[in-house]
């Protein structure tokens, strides 16, 4: 592991190299962008999205390696990775970010059944306030450059079937160990369950958990509906995701630069967005193929006003978070 002396003049020469004109630079300038998701998965189409819309704007400029599959780390570990400088760029779960950086503002996008559909997200992901949230990891040493929607959340259970709100009651289910999730589905009456995300599919195999809040993309990606047979429809929150950038090394690019990586970061939003939608709704008919079962829950009004004490509480935590749930609102 480098020293902070290694790290610290690791950082001064890219930057001093970065610094550079454009035009006076022989070769593009180098940027890893590490990511945990496979590549049939929407968090990887967001990196292959921006990547492709930065070519676009500034040919031969920038010149990124994605690398997806954990390759480089989970999501937590990509993102301390971004944060220190070790890679240049990160994609991962947005949630993450207020438990890793302490800035709570992105836990916005998943307050329970604010966000109503893709399109309701994209306009929030490219509104003033979508940008203010992005502009609040500065702190924390990031640009974030792009928020975008990898997946509406549903509930898989290997259990048994869930139907009602009363048949959450006990069930085992796996979250990410953050508090805004673990307040919503106490909420609801399951009992969750902090696990990483690699360890999913043995779990559930195993009957260590009996269920998952998921989407349909990280299902057939990870292949739960192997191990997972009842699907239940409750798209309870957006599983978003951000893609940003260490700070100094942003802070080093020439000005033309810097513009051109966030105007890829609003131009793929599009794109993948798209891509997750139709996923989404596709992939429904995949999972059924394959055997899953699924189920509208029947009482979904009862489930959202158990949560819905949720969206003041963590409106208090941020001025970000008023606005946005204001925004949202308005719009919806």
């Amino acid at each position: 592991m480098p020293t902070r002396r290694q790290f610290i003049a690791s950082t001064t020469a890219v930057a001093a190299t970065l610094a550079m004109p454009f035009v006076a630079r022989a070769q593009p300038v180098q940027m890893r962008l590490a990511h945990a998701a496979n590549e049939i998965h929407p968090g990887h189409i967001a990196a292959v999205e921006f990547k492709k819309a930065l070519e676009d704007l500034v040919p031969g400029a920038i010149e990124i390696t994605i690398f997806p599959n954990r390759q480089l780390g989970d999501d937590k570990q990509n993102l301390e990775s971004a944060m220190a400088g070790t890679n240049e760029l990160c994609g991962c779960s947005g949630v993450l970010f207020s438990l890793v950086t302490g800035r709570v503002a992105l836990d916005a996008y998943q307050l329970p059944f604010l966000i109503k559909d893709y399109e309701h997200f994209s306009r929030l992901a490219m509104s003033d306030i979508g940008q203010k949230i992005l502009d609040d990891l500065s702190p924390a040493g990031l640009v974030g450059l792009q928020t975008t929607d990898i997946g509406q959340r549903h509930f898989l259970s290997a259990t048994k079937v869930v139907k009602t709100v009363a048949d959450f009651q006990g069930q085992k289910t796996r979250i990410l160990s953050v508090p805004l999730h673990k307040a919503i589905w106490e909420g609801v009456g399951a009992s969750p369950v902090g696990l990483p995300y690699g360890e999913v599919y043995g779990a559930l195999e195993t009957k260590v958990i009996d269920a998952v809040e998921i989407n349909v993309s990280s299902m057939l990606g990870e292949n739960l509906w192997e191990v997972g047979k009842n699907f239940t429809l409750t798209g309870h929150y957006p599983w978003h995701n951000v893609i940003a950038v260490n700070k100094a090394v942003f802070d080093g690019l020439p000005g033309e630069l810097q513009e051109a990586m966030r105007e890829a970061g609003r131009t793929s939003i599009a794109p993948t967005l798209e891509y997750t939608k139709n996923q989404d709704l596709e992939g429904r008919d995949q999972l059924r193929a394959k055997g899953v079962n699924i189920y509208e829950l029947e009482d979904l009004a009862e489930m959202q006003e158990k949560v819905e004490p949720i969206v003041a509480e963590w409106s208090k935590k941020s001025p970000l978070i008023e606005e946005f749930v204001a925004a949202a609102r308005s719009d919806a």
